[in-house]
């Protein structure tokens, strides 16, 4: 049986087939220091876990539950909005809970995007963009960002593209996200102001993907901050990253009632609910006090730091002003690309690093490393590098 062409140009996804040879040169018995992929190591605050653990041993919360999710975990995202991001959110009419932010990006594209209509990914940007646009039949458009303006959009090529697109092909979505996901550049008022701008004069639903907006971040912030946004508006979130329930798939659709409802009629297709356990869990994460963001991130701050210092003494420049769970940085110069560099370390120091040509071609010259390891991790692949004849000696932390 051939497969479907919707499948056509979509690839394995570059972090399954990498971390298959990561395994395989540990089985060959070359153990490898893997400061890659975001996945945070720690765990969820305990109270998180003993309400699942509760939850789950009642004889009635097994059953089937609502497509749209518990009243109380819906209400319990809205506080968290209310407090957090100072945004008022109705919980039965603009709130939709979903199996982590991932899923959203599929049913988005999959309720609003027709064959061969266009829809805006950022270069570099969150390779899922790309692959859910193209497996609903859209036709995807790269806009560059990149680091000489502070990686944001530029505008004035937006509209020279919206303006000279070929007749009868329709821009239906953009997708964008601040913190920025590889670059960890923060965003500002402006900057959100003209994205809705953007979307409101040339009918585009701007679809804003914000699960990095508490991590090393002290001002988090939602586009549905800016005046106007709710109508041209999705807003995308996690608990992936915020409470370190990567793997327990909890995220949140944030739009007006009428976008919910169409994004219902796909969803509702495709799944019957997330474990009411879960979601109870998944409300007590979300009312946890500002002292927890603040732990998390001093675990992050120190393992940025040896970070920094590993990147610096390899020659590589970054800036220090970066949110989110990595350290977006240039390779240096005799080195041809992030690959090269990334292949280096892995075959060389037995580290890996992601290279950022896979979230396009404009991450060609830069690597990401992940701050999701121990600090005593990060050290040991400092330590292999340095051995390995990349950093000198005395370059250490």
């Amino acid at each position: 049986m051939n497969t479907a062409k919707r499948l056509d140009g979509i690839g394995e996804y570059y972090f399954s087939r990498k971390l298959r040879e990561i395994e395989d040169l540990t089985r060959e018995g070359k153990p490898i220091i893997s400061l890659g992929i975001g996945s945070p190591d720690q765990p969820p605050h305990p109270d998180v876990i003993r309400v699942l653990n509760e939850e789950s041993r009642k004889p009635d919360t097994h059953a089937y539950q609502s497509y749209k999710g518990s009243p109380v975990l819906r209400k319990a995202m809205a506080a968290w909005y209310r407090e957090y991001y100072g945004v008022t959110l109705n919980p039965d009419l603009e709130i939709l809970p979903l199996a982590g932010s991932k899923e959203g990006i599929m049913h988005i594209c999959m309720t609003y995007v027709n064959p061969g209509d266009l829809v805006l990914i950022p270069n570099p940007g969150y390779p899922t963009y790309q692959s859910a646009a193209k497996l609903a039949g859209a036709i995807p458009a790269y806009y560059e960002l990149k680091e000489v303006n502070n990686w944001m959009p530029d505008f004035a090529e937006l509209k020279q593209f919206i303006k000279t697109k070929p007749r009868g092909q329709e821009t239906v979505l953009m997708f964008v996200n601040y913190p920025q996901m590889p670059t960890g550049q923060l965003p500002t008022k402006k900057l959100f102001e003209d994205l809705v701008a953007f979307a409101r004069e040339n009918q585009v639903l701007l679809v804003h993907d914000n699960p990095y907006s508490f991590i090393l971040n002290d001002k988090p912030m939602s586009i549905w901050q800016v005046a106007g946004a709710d109508g041209h508006v999705i807003e995308l979130n996690s608990l992936s990253k915020s409470h370190n329930m990567a793997g327990w798939r909890v995220g949140m659709m944030m739009a007006q009632s009428h976008h919910i409802e169409n994004v219902l009629r796909f969803k509702s297709n495709m799944d019957s609910g997330m474990f009411l356990p879960l979601q109870l869990a998944a409300a007590r994460a979300l009312s946890l006090p500002a002292s927890w963001y603040e732990e998390v991130n001093t675990i992050y701050r120190r393992r940025k730091q040896v970070v920094e210092a590993m990147l610096e003494g390899l020659g590589c420049r970054f800036s220090k002003n970066q949110a989110g769970l990595f350290v977006w940085a240039s390779v240096p110069e005799g080195v041809s690309d992030g690959y090269a560099l990334s292949d280096l370390l892995l075959y060389k120091a037995r580290v890996f690093v992601t290279p950022g040509g896979i979230f396009g071609t404009a991450g060609n010259r830069y690597i990401r490393v992940s701050l999701c390891a121990t600090e005593e991790k990060i050290r040991e692949g400092f330590d292999r590098i340095q051995k390995a004849g990349f950093i000198k000696p005395e370059q250490h932390v």
